[in-house]
């Protein structure tokens, strides 16, 4: 007998891992390492919705970054998985940056952080 998830092509759902305090701080700690950097969030969001930049226009969109700065989030972020690095072998050398599939999907928790973020009553002196 064949296994239906095969005829239908999904993956059964796996059973997620109950979390506990211990482990969930240890997984916000994680993600929070890999986001952590003045400059990677701001990068992530001219990267949102596809955008595929190349590094002088990175360069303009954030101009209070210096180079140095910029190359270092960039390739942190590419080690990380969150950002492809495309190399196209021309004269002059030409490179471009967009999200992976995984950063892409940071988008709807950035978004609820915005949102969470806007809620925030002011603080009466």
């Amino acid at each position: 007998m064949t296994r239906t998830d095969e005829k239908v092509r999904y993956l059964p759902e796996s059973k997620s891992e109950a979390l506990t305090p211990s482990s969930a701080a240890s997984g916000v700690e994680n993600a929070l390492r890999i986001l952590e950097g003045r400059w990677k969030l701001v990068i992530l969001f001219h990267l949102f919705g596809g955008n595929v930049l190349r590094f002088s226009d990175l360069e303009r969109a954030i101009p209070a970054i210096s180079q140095k700065m910029l190359i270092q989030q960039l390739r942190q972020m590419e080690a990380d998985g969150i950002v492809r690095r495309i190399v196209h072998h021309q004269v002059p050398p030409k490179v471009e940056y967009c999200l992976t599939d995984w950063g892409q999907a940071l988008c709807p928790a950035l978004d609820a952080l915005l949102k969470w973020a806007a809620k925030k009553e002011p603080i009466e002196a």
